[in-house]
């Protein structure tokens, strides 16, 4: 006789990561969630660090009740970190919501054979899909990503930090899903070796997945138009030129 598996529903799952307190590319990103009727939204982590609106936005994904893991930032708020964007958040946040942040999961796993963490499932400042070279993020060779994931029940994962929207298929059928950022579509980062991430526009990005038993289905990687000169004037006015710069146009100023 033949053995019945357990049946399983297709479920949809709206994926977004740093949003770095962009408040509004927040709330253009969960009204094109709501207008999509999307119940599952599951957030990769560093929610509230960056010269923009940290508390307003902390203050927006607790009241949607959104799923959400810790990123390096969130912890690094959580640690008293003395980068400028990770101190200006926690100036502008209270201690609830500092700690609230600090006591985030690193992990979840929002469905059957679904593995979500912010960089690595162990470090969460590590990139997966990606390395450095001559400055810039390329993408990694799918054994080199898998040797950094190491062995894994989860058969989809779902990684952020990098802030590409990206899917890599290794050798072994597993699926890495990255859907990019909501509210930084570029930085430049001074960690050796120094080197800039940009995606080229200054869109909100986030996924729509279809999923069944750690199965992608389908998948809608979506660049979301909102008011990014808002969120620019706000970092211009509180002096990051950079920032502004990156909200503007998906690109780091020359030289980084």
């Amino acid at each position: 006789m033949s053995r019945l598996l357990p049946y399983t529903r297709p479920m949809k799952l709206a994926v977004i990561a740093d949003i770095h307190g962009n408040l509004l590319a927040l709330e253009a990103v969960l009204a094109d969630i709501d207008r999509r009727g999307l119940q599952q939204v599951i957030n990769l982590g560093d929610v509230a660090s960056g010269p923009l609106w940290p508390r307003e936005t902390v203050e927006l994904v607790q009241s949607r009740a959104i799923a959400t893991l810790r990123g390096n930032h969130d912890r690094w708020i959580g640690e008293g970190g003395e980068g400028h964007s990770d101190s200006f958040a926690r100036d502008q946040m209270d201690g609830g919501q500092v700690a609230w942040l600090w006591g985030l999961p690193p992990r979840l796993e929002p469905a059957p054979g679904v593995l979500a963490f912010h960089a690595r499932p162990d470090d969460d400042s590590a990139y997966l899909l990606e390395e450095v070279a001559s400055g810039r993020l390329i993408p990694s060779v799918a054994a080199e990503v898998a040797a950094r994931l190491g062995p894994t029940e989860a058969t989809l994962l779902l990684c952020a930090h990098s802030h590409l929207a990206g899917m890599l298929l290794l050798e072994d059928g597993r699926l890495v899903l990255n859907p990019g950022s909501v509210g930084c579509p570029a930085y430049a980062d001074p960690t050796p070796p120094p080197h800039v991430s940009e995606a080229g526009s200054p869109f909100a990005r986030y996924a729509v997945l279809e999923v069944e038993a750690g199965r992608l289905l389908g998948c809608e990687m979506i660049a979301l138009a909102y008011h990014h000169e808002a969120a620019a004037a706000r970092a211009e006015s509180l002096g990051r030129a950079g920032w502004a710069h990156a909200l503007r146009t998906g690109l780091m100023p020359f030289g980084g």
